[in-house]
């Protein structure tokens, strides 16, 4: 099977081929560490992960890499509110979001790149962007002239003629409305540094650019991000790299989220209608977290409640109920006709869970699969009672497997605590005893049939019960 993407710059899918063979450089936009992250950054950043995961599972070589802005008006302004330096206090929030995304599961970045520790890059790339005349100097700073960029608008499908009548950024200094910042002067007092036009610190959109031309060249696989980044954020970064590098396509696939809504509402910390990941997390699981922004695809806008959080969680629980079911059978070696003919459909659900992920990473029906999956699991565990054992083994493979691909699924195999049981078979011995001491045969009879059924085979002989397992 062929995977396919979908290409914001094209909008459409297309077969994926990475420039390098089977080596894949994918960027994604991280966060702006001036404050902690909310389900709107962990909805982006579980997306990412699943994909570099898949990307992973499908044998390509991926290198991961995030940027930390942490050169940024927002941190200053609050580092001034507080009292803290700017840097010292973006490391504090960097800590804090790194706590985040590891208890959200996320662990699929090779590296992520501060942009205070990429300052030569970007007056490096501020100065080509300069002396080809992309680029010019004023009082306030350094801007790009989005008149000398012909595909200026591409990526967002705009009109340029209407993107030079937008004001991104008001400065009656600049040439054109639509220029962006690539270096703001500043006054000594400020956090900055000094090239040659003068004190003052980057824009936001040559942070990236001058981090991936420096890790992966003038053109790479994937850029990710959220879809209210593709303008002005991701059209800038274009400009500015195909300027400095003269080659094009910066990036091969385009891949951006859609957007987390609350109560019909961008969740935002504008809109103060966010929710803390660390505050979610001490209520949820974070599995149920990414089965639910997994159920939806990543292109498509979710509407978050407690309620569709709640059902997202019960049908996790719904797969980890078929595994422990199909675990509670007695292994064997024989192999009956019925097995092969679930191996089979077990194949055909694994064939179309893949075949959904090479469709732009249709996680909602890869879920599907996995669920015909534990259908045909149930079925079968409810009319049988032994199983073969390489057969079960496969099957909880299967699971975690491609669980794993989202990073759920992975208590699949029954952890038994072998001492708490062996007290608890030892209590419900001692009250069989009972039972029989009364002569309550019937009773007695049922507790050794239900330990029968549960894996524990008991037998009374002279020198008292004994038991053992069978599973």
């Amino acid at each position: 099977m062929v995977l396919r993407v979908y290409n914001t710059l094209s909008r459409r899918k297309a077969v994926f081929k990475p420039i390098q063979g089977n080596r894949v450089n994918m960027f994604v936009c991280g966060p702006t560490t001036y404050d902690l992250s909310h389900l709107g950054h962990a909805r982006t950043y579980i997306t990412y992960d699943i994909i570099a995961r898949y990307l992973r599972y499908k044998g390509y070589n991926l290198f991961f890499v995030m940027n930390i802005t942490d050169v940024d008006d927002k941190i200053i302004k609050r580092a001034h509110e507080v009292g803290a330096d700017p840097l010292e206090l973006a490391k504090e929030y960097e800590k804090a979001f790194h706590e985040d995304m590891a208890a959200l599961g996320i662990k699929s970045v090779n590296l992520f790149a501060r942009a205070s520790e990429h300052i030569p890059e970007i007056i490096e790339q501020v100065k080509v962007l300069m002396e080809k005349g992309y680029a010019y100097e004023t009082e306030t700073g350094v801007y790009y002239d989005v008149t000398k960029f012909k595909d200026f608008g591409a990526l967002s499908h705009q009109n340029p003629s209407q993107l030079r009548e937008h004001r991104i950024e008001p400065d009656p200094t600049k040439r054109n409305p639509a220029d962006f910042a690539l270096w703001k002067k500043r006054g000594p007092g400020e956090l900055g540094w000094d090239p040659p036009w003068g004190w003052g610190r980057p824009g936001w959109h040559i942070e990236d650019t001058a981090i991936t031309t420096n890790y992966f060249g003038s053109q790479y696989d994937i850029h990710g991000g959220a879809i209210e980044l593709i303008f002005p954020h991701h059209e800038a970064e274009v400009a500015q790299a195909e300027a400095a590098t003269g080659k094009k396509p910066l990036v091969r696939y385009w891949v951006h989220t859609g957007i987390l809504k609350t109560q019909g509402k961008k969740m935002s910390k504008s809109l103060g209608n966010f929710i803390l990941v660390r505050e979610a997390l001490k209520r949820y699981d974070p599995e149920a977290f990414r089965f639910f922004f997994a159920s939806t695809h990543y292109r498509s806008t979710i509407d978050f409640s407690e309620g569709s959080l709640e059902q997202a969680k019960r049908n996790l629980q719904t797969l980890y109920n078929a595994l422990d079911k199909i675990q509670r059978l007695t292994p064997k070696e024989k192999v009956e006709e019925d097995e092969m003919e679930l191996e089979k459909k077990l194949a055909e659900c694994h064939r179309r869970f893949i075949e959904a992920m090479d469709n732009d990473f249709d996680s909602p029906y890869a879920l599907t699969a996995l669920f015909d999956m534990a259908k045909e699991v149930n079925r079968f565990a409810d009319t049988h009672r032994t199983i073969n054992g390489k057969l079960l083994g496969n099957i909880l493979k299967a699971f975690k497997e491609l669980g794993g691909i989202f990073n759920i699924l992975q208590r699949v195999e029954r952890e038994i605590d072998l001492e708490n049981l062996e007290n608890l078979v030892n209590l419900i011995i001692e009250l069989r005893q009972m039972f029989r001491e009364r002569k309550e045969w019937q009773i007695s009879d049922m507790i050794r049939s239900k330990l029968k059924d549960l894996g524990i085979i008991i037998e009374d002989t002279e020198e008292g019960t004994i038991w053992k397992r069978t599973v």
